[in-house]
C-alpha cells in the first residue's frame, strides 16, 4: 500500500478522496485501467487533453526517441531544433496573421504571458495606462494571479481577491430561460455582448482596457456555447474601440469544436490564442501564446543583445514536449481526427440529450465533443448532487467531472458510438441512483 499522506491534491477536496481514493495505473485507448482490475471509460479525455486516445504508440515513440537524444535544454540564449520547428508548425495551421508562438508549459502560464504582453504591448505604443482586464463571469483562464483576475469562477477568486489585478467582467452567456437544453449555439442572445460597449466601456474608458480574455466555449464551468453571432459582435467592438482580444482555447483548441481551433470554427480571429492540454494529447505539459506577428514585432525593439521581453519559464519549448507536440499534429493530421470528431458529434449529440428526460436533470448543452449535463441542486447544498454522481460515476465504470452540479462528457476523438452508448447508460443509472 502506498501512503497518500505527503500528496496535496490540486483541486480536489483530499480528506474525503484520502478515505476513499480513486487511483489508476495503467491507460489505453479510450479507458484507464485501476489497481484492482477494473477497466473506466475515459470520459473527460483525462482532463480535456486526450484526444488521440492513451498511450498513442506514435507519440510514445517520438517521446523516447528524443529523451535518448536530447533530454533538455532550456530556451534561454540557447535552444533546440524541435522548439522552432513546433512554432513553425503551430503558426501553419493557426488562423489567418497569427503566426508568432512562445511557449511556455501550461494554460495558467499561457494566459499570464498573454496578460503580459498585452500589457508590454501597449507600454511600446506609448499607452501604458491600459492595464484592466475583461473576462467574463464563469470563466475559466488558469490559477495564475493573472488567470484568476480575468476568471470568473467565484470559489477560484474568493481566497486570494485582494492580490487580484484590475479587472471587470461580461456577464456568462448563460440564459437558463432559453438555453436550458440547447443543440449547439443558442439561437438568441447575441445582444449579450453589447455590454462589451454599453456598460464596460463605457465605464471604464476604451483607453484605458489591455485586453478582453474569453473562451469560446466556456468548458470548465460545465459547457456554455456562445449564442450565434456573439464572438463576431465582441470581435466588431474591440475593433471599434481597439481593443486586443485574447481567445482562451486551452480546451477547445486541437480539435475538439471540429476544427483545429474553435476561432476558425465561429469564424472569428483574435489577437492572440491560447493553448495547452490536447496538444500534447497530455503526454508532456507544454501550453503557449499564438499571436498577431504586429504584437511581436512592436516589441522587437531596445539594444539588440538585450531580451525584448523580460519573462518566460525554465523549461519552455522542452524537448520532450516539443517531441509531443510534433507527433501529437501528426496523429490528428494523418489520422483524420478532426473529421473523427465531426463525425462522431452529431451521435454523441442525439446521446448525451437523451438525458433530458430524467427528472433530476435541468439542462443539458453541447458543442461538437464537449457536453455538460446539470442536475438539480440538492437545497442548500450546491455541488453536492455533483460530486456524488462524479464518484459514483467511476464506481460503474465511466471517468468524469462535475464543476458545480453539472456532469462533463467530453470523450477522446477516437471514441465509438458504443462507447458513447456505455457512458451514456451509466450516466443514467448514475442520476437516477443519486437522491
Amino acid at each position: 500500500m502506498i501512503s497518500l499522506d505527503s500528496f496535496w491534491m490540486p483541486f480536489t477536496p483530499n480528506r474525503e478522496f484520502k478515505v476513499a481514493p480513486r487511483l489508476v495505473s495503467a491507460a489505453s485507448g479510450v479507458t484507464y485501467q485501476t489497481d484492482d482490475g477494473r477497466t473506466i471509460l475515459d470520459g473527460i479525455s483525462g482532463l480535456w487533453c486526450v484526444g488521440a486516445g492513451h498511450s498513442h504508440p506514435k507519440i510514445s515513440e517520438a517521446m523516447k526517441a528524443q529523451i535518448d537524444k536530447l533530454d533538455f535544454a532550456s530556451s534561454f540564449q540557447v535552444s533546440h531544433p524541435s522548439a522552432f520547428q513546433l512554432a513553425d508548425r503551430i503558426a501553419s495551421i493557426a488562423p489567418p496573421s497569427l503566426d508568432r508562438v512562445f511557449l511556455v508549459n501550461s494554460g495558467s502560464e499561457a494566459c499570464d504571458t498573454a496578460m503580459k504582453l498585452a500589457l508590454a504591448y501597449w507600454r511600446v505604443c506609448g499607452q501604458g495606462q491600459r492595464n484592466l482586464f475583461i473576462g467574463r463571469e464563469r470563466g475559466f483562464h488558469g490559477v495564475g494571479f493573472g488567470g484568476i483576475s480575468v476568471g470568473g469562477m467565484v470559489n477560484n477568486r474568493n481566497a486570494f481577491g485582494t492580490s487580484l489585478l484590475r479587472t471587470d467582467h461580461l456577464r456568462s452567456t448563460w440564459d437558463p430561460t432559453n438555453q436550458a437544453f440547447i443543440r449547439g449555439q443558442p439561437e438568441l442572445g447575441i445582444e449579450m455582448a453589447d455590454e462589451l460597449e454599453s456598460r464596460i466601456i463605457a465605464l471604464h474608458g476604451a483607453g484605458n482596457i489591455a485586453a478582453v480574455i474569453i473562451e469560446p466555449i466556456a468548458c470548465s464551468t460545465g459547457v456554455l456555447v456562445p449564442p450565434k453571432g456573439y464572438l463576431k459582435r465582441i470581435r466588431e467592438i474591440c475593433d471599434r474601440h481597439q481593443l486586443l482580444l485574447i481567445f482562451d482555447e486551452v480546451i477547445t483548441g486541437f480539435g475538439r469544436t471540429g476544427n483545429m481551433f474553435a476561432s476558425t470554427t465561429f469564424e472569428v480571429v483574435p489577437d492572440m490564442i491560447l493553448f495547452a492540454k490536447t496538444v500534447t494529447n497530455g503526454a508532456a505539459p507544454l501550453g503557449g501564446v499564438i499571436m498577431k506577428r504586429s504584437i511581436h514585432d512592436a516589441l522587437m525593439q531596445g539594444p539588440p543583445h538585450m531580451a525584448e521581453l523580460m519573462h518566460g519559464y525554465t523549461c519552455s519549448g522542452h524537448p520532450l514536449s516539443c517531441a509531443a507536440a510534433l507527433a501529437m499534429i501528426d496523429v490528428i493530421e494523418q489520422e483524420s481526427l478532426i473529421d473523427q470528431v465531426n463525425a462522431l458529434s452529431p451521435y454523441f449529440e442525439e446521446a448525451v440529450h437523451s438525458l433530458a428526460e430524467l427528472d433530476q436533470v435541468i439542462s443539458v448543452r453541447n458543442f461538437g465533443l464537449a457536453a455538460g449535463i446539470e442536475l438539480r441542486a440538492k437545497e442548500g447544498a450546491i455541488g453536492q448532487r455533483g460530486a456524488q454522481a462524479q464518484a459514483l460515476a467511476f464506481e460503474k465504470g465511466v471517468l468524469t467531472r462535475a464543476p458545480g452540479d453539472t456532469l462533463v462528457l467530453a470523450p477522446p476523438f477516437i471514441t465509438t458510438r458504443a462507447q458513447i452508448n456505455q457512458m451514456i447508460d451509466t450516466f443514467k443509472k448514475v442520476i437516477v441512483a443519486i437522491h
